[in-house]
């Protein structure tokens, strides 16, 4: 790798360690093993490559969550229930090892209020994710059917950033698969 890989590398280890706020220039020149001078010619400023680190980490969060139902395409159940469940269960057991993520989204939400060139950053990435997730998770293709894949995934990452949220707060109680089918069922069946 090179001084621009290592200190993205770098920077998403601190992210996930010490945050979005706590995280400065001389802690990913540490994890990076490269120099301060990097980080401007690589990326412009330390919010820039922050930034670049997040979308990373948000991303191979959406991949790996993605795969969850993109994984077992052919073996998951034709069923939308069933189907459903196959995938939060997936997810859910995910829950433990995507706390971190979770964890930093948490605290970039809460400064994008203070950071436009932040909120901008996230927002295509963001769209993008929602139609990665209604075709991971529902098998809805977005080039297909893009308005069914948009409404689909407005609704997943609802569900996801909703059931994540739950199990930071209280894993005891958040959410299991079979929890989300059953509140799924009376939602639509009434019952």
């Amino acid at each position: 790798m090179g001084h621009k890989e290592d200190l993205l590398e770098g920077a998403k280890r601190c992210l996930l360690e010490k945050g979005y706020g706590r995280t400065t220039a001389r802690d990913i020149v540490a994890a990076s093993g490269t120099n301060l001078a990097s980080i401007g010619y690589h990326y412009g400023s330390k919010d820039a490559l922050l930034q670049q680190a997040f979308l990373a980490l948000t991303e191979e969060w959406g991949d790996r969550a993605g795969a969850a139902g993109a994984e077992g395409e052919k073996t998951l159940p034709a069923d939308p229930y069933e189907r459903f469940h196959a995938v939060w269960e997936q997810v859910v057991a995910a829950a433990g090892a995507s706390r971190p993520v979770w964890k930093l989204q948490t605290e970039v939400v809460t400064r994008i209020d203070d950071d436009e060139k932040l909120r901008e950053a996230i927002k295509e990435p963001q769209r993008e994710g929602r139609l990665g997730m209604a075709q991971g998770f529902l098998g809805i293709d977005p080039e297909k059917d893009p308005e069914k894949a948009r409404v689909a995934g407005l609704l997943c990452q609802a569900l996801a950033t909703g059931v994540m949220i739950q199990w930071m707060v209280d894993p005891d109680t958040a959410p299991s698969a079979d929890d989300l089918t059953a509140g799924l069922r009376v939602l639509m069946e009434g019952q």
